[in-house]
Protein backbone atom coordinates (compact mmCIF):
# COMPACT_ATOMS: atom_id res chain seq x y z
CA UNK A 1 0.00 0.00 0.00
CA UNK A 2 1.23 3.46 -0.81
CA UNK A 3 1.74 5.51 2.32
CA UNK A 4 2.42 8.69 0.34
CA UNK A 5 -1.12 9.95 -0.10
CA UNK A 6 -1.30 13.43 -1.52
CA UNK A 7 -3.03 16.25 0.31
CA UNK A 8 -5.49 16.56 -2.56
CA UNK A 9 -6.47 12.87 -2.26
CA UNK A 10 -6.90 13.27 1.52
CA UNK A 11 -9.08 16.34 0.99
CA UNK A 12 -11.16 14.55 -1.68
CA UNK A 13 -11.61 11.57 0.63
CA UNK A 14 -12.68 13.75 3.55
CA UNK A 15 -15.07 15.67 1.31
CA UNK A 16 -16.55 12.40 0.15
CA UNK A 17 -16.99 11.15 3.72
CA UNK A 18 -18.54 14.40 4.90
CA UNK A 19 -21.28 14.22 2.26
CA UNK A 20 -24.00 11.71 2.94
CA UNK A 21 -24.54 10.93 -0.73
CA UNK A 22 -25.60 7.42 -1.55
CA UNK A 23 -23.60 5.63 -4.16
CA UNK A 24 -25.71 3.77 -6.71
CA UNK A 25 -25.65 0.03 -6.24
CA UNK A 26 -24.13 -1.27 -9.46
CA UNK A 27 -25.55 -4.73 -8.78
CA UNK A 28 -29.12 -3.44 -9.01
CA UNK A 29 -28.81 -1.59 -12.30
CA UNK A 30 -30.98 -4.16 -14.06
CA UNK A 31 -33.88 -3.40 -11.75
CA UNK A 32 -33.96 0.19 -12.95
CA UNK A 33 -33.65 -0.06 -16.70
CA UNK A 34 -36.68 0.93 -18.66
CA UNK A 35 -38.72 -1.70 -20.43
CA UNK A 36 -39.97 -0.29 -23.70
CA UNK A 37 -41.59 -3.27 -25.40
CA UNK A 38 -42.95 -6.46 -23.88
CA UNK A 39 -44.17 -9.70 -25.44
CA UNK A 40 -45.50 -12.81 -23.77
CA UNK A 41 -45.61 -16.49 -24.62
CA UNK A 42 -47.82 -19.13 -22.97
CA UNK A 43 -46.36 -22.63 -23.11
CA UNK A 44 -49.30 -24.46 -21.49
CA UNK A 45 -49.94 -27.74 -23.28
CA UNK A 46 -46.59 -27.92 -25.10
CA UNK A 47 -44.36 -30.97 -24.88
CA UNK A 48 -40.84 -30.29 -23.62
CA UNK A 49 -39.26 -30.64 -27.08
CA UNK A 50 -41.86 -28.41 -28.72
CA UNK A 51 -41.59 -25.83 -25.95
CA UNK A 52 -37.78 -25.70 -26.29
CA UNK A 53 -38.05 -25.06 -30.03
CA UNK A 54 -40.81 -22.47 -29.61
CA UNK A 55 -38.96 -20.57 -26.87
CA UNK A 56 -35.73 -20.48 -28.88
CA UNK A 57 -37.49 -19.08 -31.96
CA UNK A 58 -39.54 -16.67 -29.83
CA UNK A 59 -36.44 -15.22 -28.12
CA UNK A 60 -34.55 -14.78 -31.39
CA UNK A 61 -37.50 -13.17 -33.17
CA UNK A 62 -38.19 -10.86 -30.21
CA UNK A 63 -34.55 -9.76 -30.17
CA UNK A 64 -34.74 -8.92 -33.88
CA UNK A 65 -37.92 -6.92 -33.17
CA UNK A 66 -36.07 -4.98 -30.42
CA UNK A 67 -38.35 -6.27 -27.66
CA UNK A 68 -36.77 -5.67 -24.24
CA UNK A 69 -38.86 -7.88 -21.93
CA UNK A 70 -40.44 -11.27 -22.46
CA UNK A 71 -42.98 -12.90 -20.17
CA UNK A 72 -42.81 -16.68 -20.49
CA UNK A 73 -45.72 -18.55 -18.90
CA UNK A 74 -44.94 -22.20 -18.21
CA UNK A 75 -47.57 -22.95 -15.60
CA UNK A 76 -46.87 -24.46 -12.21
CA UNK A 77 -47.22 -28.06 -13.31
CA UNK A 78 -50.31 -28.62 -11.17
CA UNK A 79 -52.28 -30.28 -13.98
CA UNK A 80 -49.39 -32.21 -15.46
CA UNK A 81 -49.67 -35.90 -16.34
CA UNK A 82 -46.54 -36.48 -14.26
CA UNK A 83 -48.71 -37.71 -11.37
CA UNK A 84 -49.35 -40.91 -13.36
CA UNK A 85 -45.63 -41.58 -13.76
CA UNK A 86 -43.95 -42.99 -10.62
CA UNK A 87 -40.51 -41.93 -11.91
CA UNK A 88 -41.39 -38.24 -12.20
CA UNK A 89 -41.62 -35.89 -9.22
CA UNK A 90 -45.19 -34.80 -8.55
CA UNK A 91 -43.86 -31.55 -7.04
CA UNK A 92 -42.03 -30.33 -10.12
CA UNK A 93 -43.63 -29.16 -13.35
CA UNK A 94 -41.66 -30.24 -16.39
CA UNK A 95 -41.74 -26.92 -18.25
CA UNK A 96 -41.52 -24.75 -15.13
CA UNK A 97 -37.99 -25.94 -14.40
CA UNK A 98 -36.80 -27.25 -17.74
CA UNK A 99 -37.44 -24.19 -19.93
CA UNK A 100 -35.37 -21.73 -17.86
CA UNK A 101 -32.56 -24.31 -17.67
CA UNK A 102 -32.71 -24.87 -21.42
CA UNK A 103 -32.43 -21.13 -22.03
CA UNK A 104 -29.57 -20.67 -19.51
CA UNK A 105 -27.62 -23.55 -21.07
CA UNK A 106 -28.09 -22.30 -24.63
CA UNK A 107 -24.99 -20.15 -25.24
CA UNK A 108 -26.41 -18.67 -28.44
CA UNK A 109 -29.49 -17.40 -26.58
CA UNK A 110 -27.54 -16.18 -23.56
CA UNK A 111 -25.54 -13.85 -25.84
CA UNK A 112 -28.71 -11.80 -26.36
CA UNK A 113 -30.20 -12.15 -22.86
CA UNK A 114 -29.24 -9.82 -20.03
CA UNK A 115 -31.28 -11.38 -17.22
CA UNK A 116 -33.82 -14.07 -16.31
CA UNK A 117 -36.07 -13.65 -13.27
CA UNK A 118 -39.20 -15.16 -11.76
CA UNK A 119 -42.31 -13.21 -12.72
CA UNK A 120 -44.35 -11.04 -10.40
CA UNK A 121 -47.63 -12.45 -9.19
CA UNK A 122 -49.66 -10.35 -11.67
CA UNK A 123 -47.71 -11.91 -14.56
CA UNK A 124 -47.97 -15.51 -13.37
CA UNK A 125 -45.77 -15.65 -10.27
CA UNK A 126 -43.96 -18.95 -9.89
CA UNK A 127 -45.67 -20.25 -13.04
CA UNK A 128 -43.88 -17.71 -15.23
CA UNK A 129 -40.58 -15.92 -15.64
CA UNK A 130 -39.15 -12.85 -17.32
CA UNK A 131 -36.41 -12.73 -19.90
CA UNK A 132 -34.75 -9.33 -20.37
CA UNK A 133 -33.10 -8.98 -23.77
CA UNK A 134 -30.00 -6.96 -24.51
CA UNK A 135 -30.19 -3.99 -26.85
CA UNK A 136 -29.23 -4.71 -30.43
Amino acid sequence: MNSNISDKDKKDWNDFLSKNDQLPNKDNFKENYKVKKTKSLDLHGYSLDDANQVIENFIKKSYEEKISKLIIVTGKGLHSDSENDPYVSKDLGILKHSIPEYVKNNLELMKIISDIKEARIEDGGSGAFYIYLKKN
